[in-house]
């Protein structure tokens, strides 16, 4: 068995293409890419994505269509999370994108896009008999996962993305002291259900996958001196590490944000909504560990794929 695979996670915030290849022996990723194309900028809290939102799409995935073509790829696979599923022009900008490239868009759901991700997750750290608390940021969902190395629990997908957070809550910049409480009588309410399953499910271990967490373990890295490779799959962040970072954030606006070491242009406006969540999960249930998982969907839906294909072969 032989074949090249390209997946495209189309989030909220940033489109990431994955290039892998299947064989016996299971597969290796070649290649990856991301666009930070904002897809939810200007619309997400109103159900719909912006005609200029739209042509950056577009850009995007003719990119992606260019890349594939030179590397080859047989099995081509296209999916679009909350920015698209809630949007009332989600399914008619996936066949703008169809007619352009020839690239069919599966919209997912919320249930869906938390399976892929425990399973990328699950690839990447050996989750043991403990259970955990996975979490993905993303721009317009948030998804909660609690599960072992066997099994998910629960799990449940909440609109509170980081795109969405910020244009609802965040006017000011450094963010406000009013604006943090905002916030947490918002998470108050959107987070009950998570404090729910883990009263039922109890865990200490809070798992970040990708996103805001890569980013927060590159900036403590830096702080750290610790030297990371780019194929590293679990890296570092302490829940110390997180809280001094943090209070970072909170005092800086966005040109200062962006000289912190680590800190990259892609997270800089959502870091700081991003983190007042995390911090809220923290103050609000006795963690006592922080795992980051680079793995997310995309590696979660490569696994399944490559069983499949293992299951045809």
């Amino acid at each position: 068995m032989e074949n090249k695979v390209a997946i495209m996670d189309m989030g909220t915030n940033t489109f990431h293409l994955l290039l892998a290849e299947a064989n016996d022996n299971g597969y290796h990723i070649t290649r990856r890419d991301r666009l930070a194309v904002k897809i939810g900028m200007g619309g997400i809290n109103h159900g719909y994505i912006t005609e200029e939102a739209i042509h950056r799409a577009l850009v995007a995935m003719q990119s992606f269509k260019n890349t594939i073509e030179q590397y080859g790829a047989t099995n081509v696979y296209a999916f679009g999370t909350s920015a698209l599923r809630n949007a009332s022009n989600g399914q008619a900008i996936a066949e703008r994108i169809k007619a352009l490239t020839g690239i069919s868009v599966d919209i997912i759901s919320g249930d869906r896009e938390a399976e892929y991700i425990y399973n990328g997750v699950k690839t990447a750290l050996h989750l043991e008999q403990n259970k955990s608390l996975i979490i993905d940021i993303g721009g317009g969902s948030v998804e909660f996962i609690i599960g072992d190395n066997d099994q998910i629990f629960w799990k449940q997908s909440i609109e509170i993305g980081a795109q969405r957070l910020m244009e609802k809550f965040q006017k000011n910049d450094p963010i406000t002291t009013e604006e943090m409480t905002h916030l947490d009588n918002h998470f108050n309410i959107t987070l009950a259900p998570v404090f729910e399953a883990l009263a039922k499910f109890p865990t200490n271990i809070l798992v970040g996958s990708s996103g805001t967490f890569d980013t927060l373990s590159d900036i403590f890295c830096e702080r750290h001196h610790i030297q990371k490779s780019a194929e590293e799959i679990e890296t570092p962040l302490t829940i110390e590490g997180f809280y001094q970072i943090f209070q970072e954030l909170l005092h800086k606006n966005r040109a200062e944000r962006m000289k912190i070491p680590g800190m990259i242009e892609m997270r800089v406006d959502m870091i700081v909504v991003a983190c007042c969540l995390i911090r809220y999960l923290l103050e609000h249930h006795p963690f006592n560990r922080i795992r980051v998982s680079t793995y997310s969907l995309k590696e979660g839906v490569l696994a399944t794929l490559i069983h499949e294909l293992k299951a045809k072969a």
